[in-house]
């Protein structure tokens, strides 16, 4: 008998809270429903008859052009060059920095005849660089070399005569130079060069040129 009820009474208490329960669940939403029903609306802001002004769209940096009497534009992407002249610069590139001058001489047997490397007629470029350089070895005359391939670039002249020429700065009047093309010359070229250059306005040190063909024609100061 007081097990029976004790059963009873336990079981009273299940159904007392799962009522309690489903009467919760219900009460809240329609509580909610009605607190939203109280908030009052924000009034809608009316519109302007007057319409919002356009953004500019940011303007592209012009290409920097020469000084003086050219107008040629300066270029730094190499993949705007021919592919015969990227494939050129391809490789004397990757020579110049293994940092053996030897290795060049598969660079200059390849093309149609030997860069000019000096004013003067030279047999043998690579022997030309060994004699003219600070350590014997021609690694100085690599530097130069990859120093300048790592500046703007320009073509120069039209059809059959062009070329294009690194660094461009030997295309230009030097007294003309913007402070940031200033930065570029000091970056090649060592200090009392660059200064006696700006003076005269014409560059003297190492540039390269190559045709659009991919002909290394000269590499010199």
């Amino acid at each position: 008998m007081n097990r029976r009820m004790t059963f009873t009474v336990a079981l009273g208490a299940l159904v007392a809270a799962a009522i309690a329960i489903v009467y919760a669940w219900q009460f809240e939403p329609m509580q909610a429903q009605a607190q939203q029903s109280e908030i009052p609306k924000t009034p809608e802001t009316p519109k302007s008859s007057t319409p919002e002004p356009t953004p500019e769209a940011p303007k592209t940096p012009e290409t920097p052009k020469l000084g003086g009497s050219a107008q040629s534009q300066v270029l730094y992407d190499p993949q705007s060059l021919p592919a015969p002249v990227k494939q050129t610069l391809q490789e004397i590139f990757e020579t110049a920095q293994s940092g053996d001058i030897e290795a060049m001489r598969p660079v200059l047997e390849s093309n149609e005849l030997k860069p000019m490397v000096a004013t003067s007629h030279v047999d043998d470029p690579v022997a030309f660089w060994k004699k003219n350089s600070t350590d014997g070895e021609g690694r100085d005359v690599l530097a130069a070399l990859l120093n300048i391939l790592s500046t703007g670039f320009v073509k120069s002249g039209q059809g059959n005569a062009a070329i294009y020429v690194w660094p461009y700065l030997a295309e230009m009047d030097l007294t003309k130079l913007t402070p940031a093309q200033e930065v570029e010359l000091y970056r090649i070229v060592p200090r009392e060069q660059a200064l006696a250059m700006k003076k005269s306005g014409k560059y003297s040190y190492y540039r390269l040129g190559v045709s659009p063909t991919g002909v290394w024609q000269y590499f010199l100061q």
